[in-house]
């Protein structure tokens, strides 16, 4: 038989080379007239030929896969390598298969000597040993998470860690082992005291900016708590003036009672101190006077509620009478210049702190303020109703507006439209809060007829909401 001639290398591509030859023998046993014999050896060579072109297919797949495995253990080794956390993969049996860097450096230890030792080898007390022995024993493929333990150094030291146990399995689910995965105790101690520590200094900074804000709007308003102040105490000191010229008569008769004074010069001393008429007056300068001191108790009583931290404050009371009186502390403050209306409803019964519903009120009346400074006319309409179990208040002034960009930041801290000084930024993410832990709503939006318009809305007490109905 003869040798069939073989095509020059790259001339023909690999998957077709054997059909190449295959044919070219053909052609040559064809010519020269083969034999039956010669068929049969032909079949055979052009099995051959196949064979040889899936090896090569075969072979090219192979090498394909070998570089994507290559690959994909450089990643898994760069991961674990890379790990700050301790891993570990053992057997059924606890015979250690695999430990990342992390675990050898802790230990201080060559991380291909733990190659082939038991996982209990690690532990450094007896108590350690027979929990991990449990784990092994069960081997009902639970997890177990964040179980304290303590791993024995090269230097004779123990070390407290943390342990997560996780079961491995082959591709037909049978169970393999456990991987072991870990960190130092005091490391996460370290970050649960950095993370507690920072949570207190967040908590403390926060109560701080709401106390300098309601302490920033309370300094706004001395001059129109002074005027508010100086009317009931001025009552009460001319009050007072005149009680004490009445004491000096009434001495002075009494005196001339209990002496010698004949009848007749009594009866004129009387009538000259005038003592009926002072008679006549004591009750109307004591009622007076007692009204003034009761009117500055409230004013007092009033400042204390609204400087004072009483976030856990919750009691029923009167929204109006906040709301009137937030008026009229802002409007001594701007002056007579700025007009406000009002129009609610006649009591209405809400639960929460007076004092913190107090501060949303003048931020908002003071916002409106602000905001109608260059107006023409300066005013701020405030209409209340009873929509269900709720009260709406609405606040709208006739300024020019809040700019569409800053409609969704407006109640964002710190973002102020004001000039540097005249504003912290703060007043109305604190007034969105205080609205929303009393389970109300607080929102911005502009006037179809022009001026911002802002809507407050709270809960109404049971009683109220009832009544409402």
């Amino acid at each position: 038989m003869k040798t069939p001639i073989q095509p020059a290398p790259g001339s023909e591509p690999e998957s077709r080379q054997g059909e190449s030859r295959a044919a070219l023998t053909v052609e040559m046993l064809a010519a020269a007239g083969a034999s039956a014999e010669d068929g049969i050896w032909l079949d055979v060579i052009r099995k051959m030929d196949e064979v040889y072109n899936d090896l090569l297919q075969y072979e090219v797949a192979l090498e394909e896969k070998n570089a994507t495995l290559e690959d994909t253990q450089q990643f898994i080794s760069s991961v674990l390598t890379s790990m700050s956390d301790l891993l570990i993969v053992c057997s059924r049996a606890g015979v250690i298969e695999s430990v990342n860097e992390a675990l050898a450096s802790l230990l201080g230890v060559d991380a291909a000597a733990l190659h082939g030792r038991t996982v209990f080898d690690l532990f450094a007390d007896e108590e350690s040993r027979q929990h991990a022995g449990r784990l092994f024993a069960e081997q009902d493929g639970c997890a177990v998470e964040d179980c304290e333990m303590l791993l024995k150094a090269a230097n004779g030291s123990a070390i407290p860690v943390s342990l997560n146990c996780t079961p491995r399995y082959n591709g037909v689910g049978k169970m393999l082992g456990l991987v072991i995965t870990g960190r130092p105790v005091g490391e996460l101690r370290r970050a649960y005291q950095a993370l507690r520590r920072a949570h207190e200094d967040l908590k403390t900074t926060q109560q701080q900016l709401i106390h300098s804000e309601k302490m920033a709007s309370l300094g706004r308003l001395v001059a129109g708590v002074a005027h508010e102040l100086n009317n009931p105490i001025s009552f009460v000191y001319g009050n007072t003036v005149a009680m004490k010229r009445y004491a000096e008569r009434i001495t002075r008769y009494l005196e001339a009672v209990h002496g010698d004074m004949p009848r007749e010069a009594r009866e004129a001393l009387r009538a000259e101190l005038r003592i009926d008429r002072m008679l006549d007056d004591l009750p109307s300068l004591i009622d007076g006077t007692v009204e003034g001191a009761e009117r500055t108790r409230d004013i007092v009583d009033a400042l204390k509620r609204f400087s004072a931290t009483d976030r856990d404050e919750r009691r029923h009371f009167d929204l109006a009478e906040v709301v009137e009186r937030s008026v009229q502390w802002v409007g001594k403050a701007t002056g007579s210049q700025f007009e406000t209306r009002l129009d609610l409803p006649g009591a209405i019964d809400v639960a929460g702190s007076p004092g913190q519903l107090q501060q949303v009120v003048m931020n908002l009346v003071q916002n409106a303020a602000d905001a109608t400074e260059k107006s023409r006319e300066r005013r701020l309409d405030i209409q209340g109703r009873i929509e269900g179990g709720e009260v709406v208040i609405e606040f709208r002034d006739s300024g020019p507006g809040i700019a569409e960009e800053n409609l969704s930041k407006l109640f964002d801290p710190f973002f102020t439209t004001k000039p540097v000084g005249r504003g912290t930024g703060l007043g109305l993410a604190i007034s969105y809060g205080i609205v929303e832990r009393h389970g109300g709503r607080l929102t911005a939006a502009n006037h179809p007829k022009g001026g911002a318009l802002f809507t407050l809305r709270l809960p109404l007490v049971a009683s109220a909401s009832a009544d409402g109905a």
